[in-house]
């Protein structure tokens, strides 16, 4: 059995009509996908919404499992942490509570790169709406700008941009240690009163332990890291290494003991960015330049207990949720638009 066309067409001209009917598509969708792309507009300005330091911020709690190691609250308000009190019953260091100073509030690193991601894409979401679909107002600058080519590029740097942040949402693997804290756990002068910093220094050296506050992003939850800290040359007294041979006292167990680190909180200044380069420091993060005059020395430290505390934040959850479904919706447009272009999708 055979197909055959009536009235006959020729080779030529039936390739041509091909043409026509695949470019008319072509039409079509690119004109379809600005309904597609003002709804992704739309969506992602919600997104930023849910990250906009707008007062009185979100209360989150803190407080460890089973116990009372780590009890409080700290209030985010955009991306810094701008108050809170927090009481710790450590084992390695005496009771205590220390509070936010509110004149210094504490920035989030990953949450400032995701507002500056998600700035990048509400911009690029702008250009392309006013590029690839022109109006009398806003006329296009060039023919190229509106192929669908362009239009193509343009929802790849988008999807990139989507996956960057759903990856600092998502955050470092859990079972991972993350060794950032090294160089941007918090300065003293963000609390009250402040907290000690370990030193280089024989004079100042002893075997009294200093704390690393360190917050992070994972799972879409704020995520404090409590670790004491003791330099690792001061010397240990000899009541101290008695019991420790006897048995009558013996190191707290966990996946840093008894490995050397070398440490340097971030700076006091208003960027809250290490001052120096660590070479524990995850190279895929970059660091700040080097201040003149607040440079900070590195100091060998041993981590003498460590303390995570978990506490999940509403906001990010749903701009978590949010995100992912417009990446989901992005992906199924780039998916369309490469079928009918004839082109295979990159990630």
């Amino acid at each position: 059995m055979s197909v055959e066309i009536w009235p006959r067409i020729a080779p030529e001209q039936l390739k041509a009509a091909v043409a026509q009917s695949e470019e008319r598509e072509l039409d079509w969708l690119v004109q379809e996908l600005h309904e597609t792309l003002t709804n992704l507009k739309h969506g992602l300005e919600d997104c930023y919404a849910l990250l906009a330091p707008i007062d009185p911020g979100s209360t989150l709690v803190l407080s460890t499992h089973r116990n009372e190691i780590v009890k409080g609250t700290i209030t985010r308000v955009g991306t810094r942490i701008v108050k809170g009190t927090i009481h710790l019953r450590l084992r390695t260091l005496p009771q205590q509570t220390i509070s936010i100073n509110p004149d210094h509030p504490i920035h989030l690193g990953p949450l400032t790169t995701l507002h500056t991601l998600l700035t990048h894409s509400v911009d690029l979401l702008n250009l392309t709406l006013s590029y690839s679909y022109p109006t009398e107002a806003s006329p296009t600058l060039d023919k190229n700008t509106s192929s669908p080519q362009f239009l193509s590029a343009q929802l790849r740097l988008l999807s990139q941009s989507f996956t960057e942040s759903l990856a600092i949402l998502k955050g470092p693997p859990l079972l991972n240690s993350d060794p950032s804290w090294t160089s941007r756990s918090a300065a003293p002068s963000h609390f009250i009163p402040p907290l000690t910093m370990p030193s280089n220094s024989s004079h100042n050296q002893s075997s009294n332990p200093s704390l690393s506050f360190h917050l992070t992003i994972q799972d879409s939850s704020l995520v404090l890291w409590l670790r004491t800290l003791e330099p690792a040359h001061a010397p240990v007294h000899f009541s101290t290494k008695l019991a420790l041979a006897i048995g009558t006292a013996r190191r707290l167990e966990h996946d840093e003991a008894e490995r050397v680190f070398g440490y340097c909180c971030t700076g006091g200044d208003s960027t809250d960015m290490p001052h120096i380069h660590n070479s524990n420091h995850d190279p895929n993060i970059p660091l700040a330049p080097v201040l003149s005059g607040t440079r900070r020395k590195e100091v060998e430290v041993y981590v003498r207990e460590k303390v995570r505390v978990e506490s999940a934040d509403p906001s990010l959850m749903s701009l978590t949720a949010k995100l992912t479904a417009l990446t989901h919706t992005l992906g199924l447009a780039r998916r369309n638009l490469a079928a009918v272009m004839g082109e295979e999708m990159e990630d």
